[in-house]
């Protein structure tokens, strides 16, 4: 085992394909603890790789509506084959507490699930954000697709949550306005964080902005924006101007800056006690948008 795991490694290093990402879609093992803990694997864009993913539910059948959360990234290819299986458990047990199943995928690329990086954003000069947060939904939205066919999970009343990266895409996947999303949560949304290893430095902001422009133009989708006020990736200056650029296509977008997160907000919706801080604010915004209708789109 150790040996075919090292191999993966090599795999994803390269841009390779692991041979353990070639497997049948849906559970992979019995449910555990906490929350009906269960390892899946569901499809990604890459039709040569499956994407490792954890699954929480609440007690009983169902259906439950579905939250699904897409990790932050790195540029860095080494940190990101490396990267340990995400799971969220503070944020999957705030949204199990409220009814929801949880899938947390893993994109290809990253840890296990491996095979080519598939949201490359190029150099720092001219980074192409487009594209980058483009590909990041076109991953959420292969799982999203796959899980909704299960019968203990509802067609409608989907929560995306991203985070960094990973809500980076969810504004991408909210211009194209899909079926059955109800809200996008968006923890610190961006790419080029840290540009250079460097706290508080962003590659080409302003095509940053632009492009969070071009995702909003479109978006009909409600979005929570949270983001800490000690975030170094993202700073709440930055956030607002992207959030801004946003909304300037009439898209709805709920802003709130939350307090200071220990030594990083950055982390805030992956850690543990991250609830504390964004739990009472989510359930606020959350509650505003699901008492109103939905909208056809």
């Amino acid at each position: 085992m150790k040996h075919l795991q090292a191999l993966c490694l090599l795999a994803a290093l390269i841009g390779s394909t692991c041979a353990t990402a070639a497997q049948t879609y849906g559970a992979q093992g019995p449910e555990g603890a906490p929350h009906r803990r269960q390892v899946w694997s569901v499809p990604s864009p890459d039709p040569n790789t499956s994407s490792r993913a954890v699954l929480f539910r609440p007690p009983g059948k169902g259906p439950f509506p579905l939250a699904i959360i897409a990790h932050a990234s790195t540029h860095n290819a080494l940190r990101r084959a490396q990267m340990p299986q995400p799971e969220y458990r503070a944020l999957a047990s705030w949204f199990v507490s409220h009814g929801y199943a949880v899938l947390v995928p893993e994109r290809p690329g990253h840890g296990a699930t491996g095979g080519r990086y598939l949201e490359d954003q190029g150099g720092c000069d001219d980074a192409d954000y487009l594209n980058a947060g483009r590909a990041t939904a076109e991953s959420i939205a292969a799982a999203m697709t796959e899980i909704r066919k299960q019968p203990f999970i509802r067609h409608d009343g989907t929560i995306v949550v991203g985070h960094s990266a990973g809500g980076w895409g969810a504004l991408a996947m909210a211009s194209a306005n899909p079926q059955g999303v109800r809200a996008i949560v968006a923890f610190a949304p961006g790419r080029g964080g840290h540009a250079n290893d460097r706290p508080s430095e962003v590659c080409a902001p302003q095509r940053l902005i632009a492009a969070a422009a071009s995702f909003g133009q479109t978006a009909r989708v409600p979005v929570i924006w949270l983001v800490a006020r000690n975030d170094s990736y993202f700073s709440t200056t930055l956030s607002r101007q992207l959030a801004d650029a946003f909304r300037k296509g009439s898209a709805r977008v709920d802003l709130r800056e939350l307090p200071d997160f220990r030594n990083e907000g950055h982390w805030l919706a992956e850690s543990d006690g991250g609830d504390d801080i964004y739990g009472a604010a989510l359930d606020k915004a959350l509650k505003a948008i699901t008492a109103r209708p939905a909208k056809t789109r």
